[in-house]
């Protein structure tokens, strides 16, 4: 059985950091590429980043560019989402998605694979 398991997540003041996880079991994605998605109080869930297979190339969404970086390690077979820079208006929770494919997706349809979600709060 396929698992994304996020960790991570909690309450931050703004301008902090927050190092998000996402481990894979059940199979490996090695050559497929992830990505991070959020949902914030009220809105639909929206794409934040992603990343290729080998990591080679990666996709933010506007907000977050220069303040979030993507990254993976095959070895642990593990997904991760350094986030500085937070503001409140990161608040959400942030789900980790993988999907069949070697290229990157912003399309939240293209992932059959996701996590249940980490929470993360940042306070003014």
């Amino acid at each position: 059985q396929v698992q994304l398991v996020e960790s991570g997540g909690g309450l931050v003041q703004a301008g902090g950091s927050l190092r998000l996880s996402c481990a894979a079991s059940g199979r490996t994605f090695h050559t497929d590429a992830m990505a991070w998605f959020r949902r914030a109080p009220g809105k639909e869930r929206e794409f934040v980043a992603s990343i290729n297979w080998n990591g080679g190339s990666t996709s933010y969404t506007d907000s977050v560019k220069g303040r979030f970086s993507i990254s993976r390690n095959h070895a642990e077979n593990t997904l991760f989402l350094q986030m500085g820079s937070l503001k409140p208006e990161d608040t959400a929770v942030y789900y980790c998605a993988a999907r069949t494919h070697f290229k990157e997706s912003t399309d939240i349809s293209d992932y059959p694979y996701w996590g249940q979600g980490t929470e993360v709060t940042v306070s003014s």
